[in-house]
């Protein structure tokens, strides 16, 4: 692992069973998924950058004059040509939000818990298609960038991380996270960007960074929700607080008027970061904590490769 510094971090204390337990659970369950379903859909979607040279064999009748190694047919005097392959090996970086807002969940798990076996799937599909996977985890600091590797094992070794993460900060700065990302991979990547989009007021800059980074690289974005994310409840007077600033306030659920202003805002703050996606040329997937995120998944893969056939 990486630290803020750039300097190896330590290794720290073992990692607790019930976390290694959890890994291989999570194991189980994604990789049926990579095998049934999206290993093709994976290998599909994501091409290589480029083609590189395989080998020469004799001319075929139908063969593409153009490919002849004219240097192997004076020298062997009868004609051969060049046989290219798909330069396959990929890249991906899963960016992961892990602020205080992914530290909750009303459907039986925790954004945070969906988001690491959402990032266990597409992880294992790229190892699998033998691509190199690394994580950035940050929250409103840069906590932890691993690089990319390949392997089951470094795959292993990044849901391992993300399960027993604890972050020294509990804000959020996505922006800064796409401008660490943008200074820190030079070469062209799949970046999958996990976040609940809760940006507040920073719309503006978080347009700029991404901006900067759907450039260089072919940035996903995954947003996370859960069915309270919209909807107030009608509990009557309730103390809340943020759970990344810490503010606490009282509200009173039972007013309608409460409700629909918490509603609108909710739903505001979704279409704006349509709009953001769809300007930027930013894909969404978007998961929730009580619907199986197989589906989202499967979704975003086939809806791009159609595009791609057009």
């Amino acid at each position: 692992m990486i630290a803020r510094n750039g300097k190896p971090a330590n290794s720290g204390p073992a990692v607790p069973a019930e976390i290694l337990r959890q890994v291989r659970r999570i194991e189980m369950r994604t990789r049926r998924l990579v095998n049934s379903l999206f290993s093709g859909e994976y290998h599909s979607v994501f091409k290589g950058q480029g083609i590189e040279f395989a080998e020469v064999r004799e001319y075929l009748p139908g063969d593409d004059i153009r490919t002849i190694d004219w240097n192997v047919t004076a020298r062997l005097g009868q004609p051969y040509v060049k046989k290219f392959v798909e330069e396959r090996e990929l890249t991906v970086f899963l960016a992961v939000d892990l602020s205080g807002s992914q530290q909750w969940g009303t459907r039986g798990r925790f954004k945070a818990e969906l988001v690491a076996e959402t990032a266990a799937a597409l992880a294992l599909s790229a190892v699998r298609n033998n691509d190199r996977v690394g994580v950035l985890i940050f929250t409103d600091r840069i906590e932890s960038f691993v690089p990319p590797r390949k392997g089951r094992r470094h795959a292993l070794r990044l849901i391992r991380d993300l399960l027993a993460f604890r972050a020294e900060s509990r804000g959020t700065d996505i922006a800064g996270a796409m401008e660490y990302l943008a200074r820190a991979v030079r070469s062209r990547s799949i970046v999958f960007l996990f976040s609940d989009f809760q940006v507040g007021t920073e719309w503006s800059r978080l347009e700029k960074a991404l901006s900067m980074a759907a450039f260089r690289h072919d940035v996903v974005a995954v947003s996370v929700a859960d069915p309270a994310d919209g909807v107030l409840p009608n509990v009557g007077v309730l103390e809340v607080s943020d759970p990344e600033t810490g503010e606490r306030v009282v509200i009173d659920t039972g007013r309608a008027a409460v409700r629909e202003e918490y509603a609108r805002l909710s739903t505001e703050e979704r279409a704006q970061r349509a709009r953001l996606f769809r300007r930027l040329a930013v894909d969404e997937i978007e998961i929730r904590t009580d619907v199986p995120y197989a589906a989202a998944l499967l979704g975003f893969f086939r809806r791009r490769e159609r595009r791609l056939r057009r």
